[in-house]
């Protein structure tokens, strides 16, 4: 008996060609939107060109609105331009050429009068006058010290002051010693390159220091400004090339960083237990951390104004107590984070582009560009970071995260604090930078003045 139970082979389908038209992807909606992914910083293509249309119309019309809305396209457009230059370039795009480029073209750019005035005067304007410098450092603060492990936060503010402090010297007397040796004399080495350098920046550093100068050596304190300032200026830069360098080299030798945490075991997510902020936080907690931040800053003020501690500094002792006495809910927690990750990754280069254009002489950088006080430069921020890195080791902190927050002392005060940051990708590191930057230039500038009064 046969088998009736093979079936006979049904015809092959023919494939039809619509189907293979319907599966390519069309142009509108799906590859538009693909242009959209495409972005400029955090700016899609498509916007980023129509962004380029609009600020040149308005420019060539002499007619730039001053508006905020106006400010924040224009910061973000020129910011997140100049840093993709840096981003693109091989090599030094992994040394920080991003926030190099971000502050340092805009300087040049202003110098050599090729910004459209009516651009410059916006960006100037706007960046002087809401001094929103400071609400980036609030909300970077507030938002990774209570984003920061509870349990080995007060540990790690004190562990930092030593790393600090013995950096500090060790930059002092190899400096001083280096500069001496290429002939700038000892006095002039120590009190008008090195001590800058470690000073705290402009207004809280270079400042000061030259108004302290001018009164206890008899000169004109414009003079001592001009002499002061280069070193700032160089001392930032050298600080954002080598931590730049140092993020690179965490890369290859991950056992030597925590990617912006000081401690082994340290956690910078929120103490709720998620790995990472999912987007479904409730915008009432965001909204509700960011006026905190604000608020915190304002207290800051209040400080400055009643016993003379700089904001940032009260401000930043204020989270710190606010995190330790459990002041916030983890909910709260979680909408800092979040303001702290927008700022880290919105405003963050349209920040270095204001602070090229409003306040960074392009003219006093390159005037510290002389062979003897370049080396001499480099040698103090490289012993003040490289000291950071042994001590810091040998207290098992992570070694590069530790130098980071050292180099930060060479820094050109808060905007360095963020350039520097931005270079090594720690802008967690934020609050421990201010520590170095504010307490630690403090006590250099007041030392400084207190021995030259007495001295001569």
């Amino acid at each position: 008996m046969h088998s009736t139970s093979s079936a006979t082979p049904l015809p092959a389908q023919p494939t039809q060609p619509a189907q293979r038209l319907d599966a390519q992807p069309k142009f509108w909606p799906e590859g538009w939107w693909k242009l959209m992914e495409y972005r400029i910083g955090i700016i899609p293509l498509p916007v980023y060109v129509m962004l380029l249309l609009l600020i040149g119309g308005f420019a060539i019309s002499g007619k730039v609105p001053g508006e905020i809305s106006m400010a924040i396209a224009v910061l973000a457009f020129f910011g997140f331009t100049c840093a993709e230059f840096g981003k693109r370039l091989p090599i030094v795009r992994h040394i920080g050429a991003a926030a190099i480029f971000a502050t340092f073209i805009p300087s040049a750019l202003t110098y050599y009068h090729l910004l459209p005035k009516p651009i410059l005067s916006l960006t100037t304007e706007f960046t002087k006058q809401t001094n929103f410098l400071y609400l980036f450092i609030a909300s970077i603060i507030v938002g990774s010290i209570l984003g920061m492990d509870r349990r080995v936060l007060i540990r790690g503010f004190i562990k930092i002051f030593v790393p600090l402090a013995a950096g500090t010297i060790a930059a002092m007397i190899v400096g001083t010693a280096v500069g001496t040796a290429l002939g700038l004399g000892m006095r002039h080495t120590f009190l008008y390159i090195v001590v800058p350098i470690m000073a705290g920046g402009v207004g809280e550093g270079a400042i000061p220091l030259s108004v302290g100068y001018s009164e206890i050596l008899h000169l004109p304190q414009g003079e001592m400004f001009a002499a002061v300032l280069p070193p700032v200026m160089l001392g930032s830069l050298t600080a954002i090339v080598l931590s730049g360098a140092l993020d690179m080299l965490g890369k290859r030798l991950p056992h030597l960083t925590g990617q912006g945490r000081l401690q082994v075991g340290e956690q910078d997510e929120p103490e709720t237990g998620k790995e990472e902020i999912t987007g479904h936080v409730d915008v009432t907690h965001i909204a509700a951390a960011g006026i905190t931040a604000i608020t915190l800053y304002l207290l800051g003020l209040m400080c400055r104004n009643l016993f003379g501690l700089p904001a940032p500094v009260a401000m930043l002792f204020i989270a710190v107590f606010v995190k330790l006495a459990r002041a916030v809910s983890p909910q709260l927690q979680e909408g800092a984070f979040v303001v702290y990750k927008f700022f880290s990754t919105a405003v963050t280069y349209p920040l270095l582009f204001a602070i090229g254009v409003a306040m960074t002489p392009w003219d006093k950088l390159v005037a510290s560009f002389t062979f003897a006080n370049v080396i001499t430069i480099v040698v103090t921020v490289a012993t003040l970071m490289g000291t950071g890195f042994v001590v810091g080791r040998l207290l098992k902190m992570y070694p590069i995260d530790t130098a980071i927050v050292n180099a930060c002392h060479s820094g050109q005060g808060g905007t360095g604090d963020v350039a520097i940051l931005t270079a090594a990708n720690r802008m967690q590191l934020m609050p421990f930078a201010q520590i170095a930057t504010r307490i630690g230039g403090a006590i250099v500038v007041t030392l400084t003045l207190l021995v030259l009064a007495h001295v001569g």
